[in-house]
């Protein structure tokens, strides 16, 4: 079953009877991880309870291919159905899970955890096609479900934010759902009730997690330091930040670069021009995006841009690990900017 996204709150909310399989898939790893915590906590209390959740990786499925069955099959020791749930899935054990999802076994209800998938997987393919099992994608907030998710939290304490906040909200969170909670959260603390989140608020609650480590990604790209690069694509891998997620991050950055060079290049100054950005560039961070925009030649912004939008195509049509084509585009990035860098001295 292919859950239509009208209807996919609904869904996980209460799943119908017949369902037996469930495929969490995308590059949001937070929205993955609260969607499959709400789907078992409708079986059972605790998620935690080694009697009635069966939690294991795909690692392990290929170990013991009749692992998902025997689990799914199984009669709690305390009752009550049961939950199974498979972490870090790809293709390379879809027979396993097909093979299932053709002649379940006992009432459990299985929970599949995947990454990206192209609409060519085999695990796709399997669970939108069948009766009893349903695939739902898991793709990073942005837009009108974003700016939701931050007046629904804030609401809570009756929070309201100015336009400058909300705009660095947009921009600093979203590409891990359960990342953005955490971040919302410490940020309702913070304000204490009824009060307004000012600018300067967000900045000062919001930017220490993973949106502080895509920035960093982004401002290390377009400056040519490729050991930094490495180092911070390493931390936001760590931190679950999904390869597309990076790429839209740098793709951000290359058109915030790109706006304000063009402006320059119309006869404004730095400083006017940057005033245009919102959110504004943070205060310490100024300097090496006027840096950069000296660096920057608009013509080669504008490539920089169409470079990002192609690899994240590729990342999503080929089948070619996703990782590999992110790094890729980002060092061929930051070489740019080395060179850029040798080549005015």
């Amino acid at each position: 079953m292919k859950v239509p996204t009208g209807k996919l709150a609904q869904f996980i909310s209460s799943p119908p009877e017949i369902i037996r399989a469930i495929l969490l898939y995308g590059p949001d790893a937070g929205l993955i991880r609260e969607r499959a915590e709400i789907l078992t906590r409708l079986i059972v209390e605790d998620p935690q309870d080694p009697f009635r959740v069966a939690d294991f990786s795909a690692n392990e499925l290929r170990d013991d291919p009749a692992r998902l069955s025997d689990e799914a099959s199984a009669i709690a020791f305390t009752g009550g159905r049961r939950v199974v749930r498979i972490r870090e899935t790809t293709d390379s054990i879809a027979k396993s899970i097909i093979s299932f999802c053709k002649d379940p076994l006992g009432d459990a209800l299985v929970i599949i955890e995947a990454g990206a998938l192209t609409p060519r997987s085999k695990l796709r393919i399997q669970f939108e096609k069948s009766e009893q099992a349903a695939a739902i994608p898991c793709y990073a907030d942005e837009g009108k479900g974003l700016r939701d998710i931050i007046l629904e939290t804030l609401g809570q304490s009756q929070i309201t934010v100015t336009s400058d906040a909300m705009s660095y909200l947009l921009e600093n969170l979203g590409s891990d759902r359960m990342l953005s909670r955490s971040e919302l959260e410490k940020l309702r603390l913070y304000m204490g009730k009824e009060a307004k989140v000012t600018l300067e608020d967000a900045i000062a609650c919001v930017g220490d997690s993973s949106s502080m480590t895509l920035d960093d990604i982004a401002f290390s790209s377009a400056s040519g330091k490729i050991d930094r690069l490495a180092h911070f694509l390493d931390r936001g891998r760590r931190e679950g930040a999904a390869s597309i997620s990076i790429l839209r991050a740098v793709g951000r950055h290359f058109e915030r670069l790109h706006l304000v060079s063009g402006t320059i290049d119309d006869g404004s100054s730095v400083e006017r021009a940057m005033k245009l950005l919102r959110p504004p560039v943070f205060f310490k961070q100024a300097q090496t995006f006027q840096h950069q925009i000296r660096l920057w030649p608009t013509a080669r912004l504008g490539q920089a841009i169409n470079s990002l939008a192609e690899a994240e195509v590729l990342c999503k049509t080929t089948g070619m690990p996703a990782d590999s084509i992110c790094d890729q585009a980002l060092l061929r990035l930051g070489a740019t900017a080395f060179a850029l860098t040798k080549r005015q001295g």
